[in-house]
């Protein structure tokens, strides 16, 4: 029956919608005589388009009906598909993802039977579960239907996402040990003398040992066999030969039903030159004597799984001891290694770039690195013992011997090949590897995955990126080769090419090779003590280099470290032996430029990075910073050398602060991130203030003893406002102040306020003098009236101006004034003075609250820099740091005089005080507090990345990186950052709107 046209039309249109890409062809479909009961039914298309290929599912389902016996088993089938949701997504969803099931089911149109129950032993059956549906097999062509009808409801399961990858893995491997029993039980039926004659165990290996097997994937086994009591040996293993050879036959041969998988016994001593069957004596024997290293790795995973189970379980308690004493073989992680290095070379070039399991960055990457740090580290360590590498790994990562950032990132790698993997070959039930080409196959990969914005792109974009990680984790295994190939220690052992050493580098993410073997054969190469300690530090060096944003600019800022201190006694010795030294001091040489160029100036502050266990970069107390520059002032000849002495001393201190925030944001293999990014940005805000509030404390004494000795003809004291006055300086913020002064007794005012200003200038020009540290401007344009007012004032004179002509910006500026250093006394009367102004006892009134809202609507508008993505700007956009402070200070003018946790000069501490006081929802204020720091520490990172202060982020991709890195990103997720960074500053800007613009 042909559809009107516009009943095709919409139905074209609601086709489209629900992802078919033929919707022709599937009107055509639809329009099926036996899809009839059901084609209006408004369950079907959306079921349909839930599917990985709509198009795929809705073919196979029509000749699904088109194969039922009759009408009524037909009315059956769509009955329970519209009436039962678990029968419609399992059967939909296995329609939709394998051509291979929906022909199975065409030929055997009563086996969608076997995806109807939804029992509890149905979400998780074992071997005894697939053993009973596949007891009545009598065949080798029985046994393929029974093996595609157990092996329907596992892939039910795992399109629905009933079970994980790693389930589905292990259900395909208990599926396969059943047949396996099931076939050698067929073989001993049809020849039952020589079952008689013998005991014969299967030892499965590989995937299928591993319990984590593919859906079309070579099973790999090793037969033991032995007589039984009174039988010759050597009819007995005939005997168990024929029985072996016959059960892999009767999986592998093809039939009109096709082929289950080829049984592989190549595993084997010596291959397939070697007996099918040997005794347990003769394989003991075997791999005491001529084993090869790959050998003991591929028995990492062996098990017993059919025949004589008491005998495997012997051959595995056998073998296990020499498999843990593997790792003490001569150049054992070289043959390891070398094995690795032979698989990719024996991939056609055609097939590299589409290679899942064996390319660069592949499944074998990961299953090759877990191999091998199980096999050195099981020696001793039993829990690294299982077969399953996701086990594996979490084991290391518990062990402490794989980072658990690293790990994390490798499951997750792993997680995500694997189920692209096992979609490939669902679709055709072939064994293969290799990603499509075609768009069509790449969509239905791409949707199986849950990817449906955009599913080819979004495949290859997440398949190169965890690809990168599998290989940049891989490759940290394979760093000592690289000094082997610059240090030219052992000219007659075999190395590394200099093409294949750079290939290596730029696999792990080093833009200039060639620069960094030269760096690398400067640092290690050599017989002295220094290039010995350097060839043990820099394989985890690099290691830690590689996972950061630069890995180049950490390895060339590590070489002239150790240029500036090579010769220094304690240097190496502090990065070999204190613990978390030389991985702190990595972290901190490839973050960024501001910590390597401060630790350039004063490389003797490396032993920072050491000083009991990180206790090194805590930063000093206001006091200690103080007393050590003043002591520093004190023993200077002048004033522009006790500034620069000073300096010094706050360049150490900067870089204190710096690699105390970088750790604490990376985090190391021992101390993990920090989890508390607010507690971070607290650290960096209070100690950068301590700093600068010492500095100047220093340079102020320098000033005035030069000019007056001892005494300053006027008491004289600085106030910090805004950042400065509320403990929240960043890395690169200038230092707002406030000058006052009193005139001593009997002191010409004239002459007071001539000695203040000339301390002002004084200080301002010895602090601006050219230096190549960062620099500290004195900003005083937070004064009465201004840049147009004088730079300092009596506190009188302070205290005239605001009583008369107070503006409410200059109360707005004073809710975060502190006494910073000078005259005490002056200090604490003019904060007094003060207090009324910035906490007025009546609150604000209608007007001064909407000269609030136009002021800083119109700082937003002059100062957002044109061109900039308000949305991305840390300062001024939307949710950031100026939304949050005005939303706090107007609540502190408002309610400060009565609500006494208000009258602080710290953001979070009044936001916090806010919450308590019930000015604002707990909620409300974590929205606004996550916005604060986060833009806060974008503020930090964008400082610690390029040098130079901003308020957005970088444009470059190598900085932006970094600045992801220190954010807690990894590879390949800066965009998911900047999504994060929208995200959080929306809510917040939502909490604004109520808070600051709502009456």
């Amino acid at each position: 029956m042909t559809s009107a046209p516009g009943r095709r039309s919409s139905t074209f249109t609601r086709l489209l919608r629900h992802g078919f890409t033929d919707p022709s062809a599937a009107e055509r479909l639809l329009d099926a005589p036996e899809l009839a009961p059901v084609r209006n039914d408004p369950v079907l298309l959306p079921a349909l388009g839930a599917t990985a290929d709509p198009d795929l599912a809705l073919l196979h389902l029509v000749r699904l009906l088109e194969a039922q016996p009759g009408p009524t088993d037909r009315q059956e089938l769509l009955d329970t598909l519209i009436a039962a949701k678990p029968l419609r997504d399992r059967l939909l969803g296995v329609l939709g993802a394998s051509a291979a099931l929906g022909d199975h089911l065409a030929r055997h149109s009563g086996d969608w039977r076997a995806l109807v129950t939804y029992e509890p032993s149905d979400l998780h059956p074992g071997i005894e579960e697939f053993e009973r549906g596949l007891a009545e097999a009598t065949d080798p062509v029985s046994l393929r239907i029974a093996y595609r009808r157990c092996l329907l409801s596992i892939a039910a399961r795992d399109v629905c996402g009933t079970i994980d990858v790693a389930d589905t893995a292990a259900e395909l491997a208990d599926l396969a040990t059943a047949t396996l029993r099931r076939a050698l039980a067929l073989a001993e039926a049809d020849a039952p003398e020589d079952a008689a004659l013998c005991r014969l165990a299967v030892i499965a290996m590989g995937k299928c040992g591993g319990h984590e097997l593919n859906y079309v994937s070579d099973v790999d086994v090793v037969f033991v066999g032995e007589p039984v009591e009174g039988a010759d040996e050597r009819k007995a293993l005939q005997a168990a030969t024929r029985l072996a050879s016959h059960m892999m036959r009767i999986c592998s041969e093809t039939t009109v039903e096709g082929t289950i998988w080829p049984v592989d016994a190549n595993l084997r001593p010596e291959g397939r030159n070697g007996p099918l069957v040997r005794t347990l004596a003769s394989h003991v024997t075997y791999y005491q004597r001529w084993a090869k290293t790959w050998e003991f790795q591929a028995l990492l995973k062996a098990r017993p799984v059919a025949g004589d189970l008491g005998l495997g379980q012997e051959y595995t308690d056998a073998l296990q001891p020499l498999v843990w004493q593997a790792a003490e073989r001569e150049n054992f992680v070289a043959d390891v290694q070398k094995m690795r290095r032979r698989v990719v070379e024996n991939i056609p070039a055609a097939e590299i770039d589409r290679q899942l399991k064996l390319g660069p960055g592949g499944l074998r990457d990961v299953e090759f690195a877990v191999q091998l740090l199980q096999l050195v580290h099981g020696r001793t360590d039993a829990s690294l013992r299982s077969g399953k590498t996701l086990d594996a790994l979490k084991a290391l990562a518990a062990g402490g011997y794989v980072g658990r950032a690293d790990a994390a990132q490798l499951d997750e790698a792993y997680r995500f090949l694997r189920s692209m993997e096992h979609r490939i070959q669902l679709y055709r039930l072939r064994r293969t590897h290799l990603v499509p080409e075609d768009e069509a196959d790449l969509r239905r990969l791409g949707r199986s995955l849950g990817l449906r914005t955009d599913p080819v792109a979004e495949l290859r974009r997440e398949w190169r990126r965890h690809a990168s990680v599998v290989r940049r984790l891989h490759e940290k295994l394979f760093y000592r080769p690289l000094l082997d190939a610059v240090a030219a220690l052992a000219p007659g052992e075999a190395r590394l090419s200099p093409e294949a050493a750079r290939e290596r580098l730029v696999a792990l993410g080093y833009a200039d090779p060639a620069a960094a073997l030269r760096h690398l054969e400067a640092l290690a190469s050599g017989v002295t003590r220094k290039a010995a300690i350097q060839r043990t530090l820099l394989p985890v060096l690099l290691g830690w280099f590689a996972d950061s944003a630069d890995p180049d600019a950490g390895l060339l800022n590590f070489r002239k470290v150790s240029d500036a201190l090579g010769k220094t006694p304690w240097y190496l010795r502090l990065l070999r032996d204190e613990g978390a030294a030389a991985e702190n001091l990595a972290r901190v040489l490839s973050a960024g430029r501001l910590a390597p160029d401060l630790l350039m100036r004063a490389p003797e502050a490396v032993a920072l990075l050491g000083n009991g266990n990180g206790g090194g970069l805590r930063p000093r107390t206001r006091t200690h910073l103080e007393q050590e520059i003043l002591a520093a002032v004190g023993r200077a000849v002048d004033a522009v050398q006790a500034v620069n002495a000073a300096r010094g001393v706050r360049r150490r201190e900067l870089f204190r602060t710096a690699a105390a925030d970088i750790v604490g944001s990376y985090g190391t293999e021992s101390q993990p991130a920090e989890a508390d990014a607010g507690a971070l940005v607290d650290l960096v805000g209070g100690a950068v203030s301590d700093l600068t509030a010492a500095t100047l404390a220093g340079t102020l004494r320098a000033v005035v003893r030069e000019g007056w000795g001892d005494t300053l003809p006027t008491r004289f004291t600085i106030i910090g406002v805004g950042r400065f006055g509320g403990h929240e300086l960043g890395y690169g913020s200038d230092a707002d102040v406030l000058f006052v002064h009193e005139p001593r007794e009997g002191v010409d005012e004239g002459e007071a306020a001539r000695a203040a200003n000339r301390v002002v200038e004084e200080m301002r020009r010895l602090l601006q003098l050219p230096s190549s540290d960062p620099p500290l401007l004195i900003d005083a344009d937070l004064r009465p009236e201004g840049k147009s007012g004088p730079l300092v004032r009596t506190l009188k004179s302070y205290e005239a101006y605001y009583r008369r002509w107070a503006l409410v910006w200059e109360r707005h500026a004073l809710l975060r004034a502190e006494y910073v250093t000078g005259d005490e006394d002056l200090g604490r009367r003019f904060i007094e003075m003060i207090d009324p102004l910035r906490y007025p006892a009546g609150g604000l009134g209608d007007e001064e609250v909407r000269e609030i809202r136009r002021l800083k609507a119109r700082m937003e508008a002059e100062r957002l820099p044109r061109g900039a993505d308000p949305k991305l700007h840390a300062k001024l956009g939307p949710g950031g740091l100026s939304d949050v402070e005005w939303t706090v200070q107007l609540m502190q003018l408002r309610h400060g005089a009565r609500v006494e946790g208000l009258r602080t000069t710290r953001t979070r501490a009044a936001l916090a005080a806010a919450a308590e006081a019930g000015l604002v929802s707990e909620e409300d204020a974590g929205t606004l507090d996550e916005a604060w720091v986060l833009a806060t520490r974008v503020r930090n990172a964008v400082m610690l990345v390029r040098g130079r202060a901003g308020d957005t982020f970088p444009t470059d991709p190598r900085e932006l990186a970094a600045v992801g890195r220190y954010l807690g990103y990894g590879p390949g997720h800066a965009g998911d950052m900047l999504d994060a960074y929208r995200r959080t500053a929306r809510r917040a800007r939502t909490v604004v709107e109520e808070l600051f613009y709502t009456d």
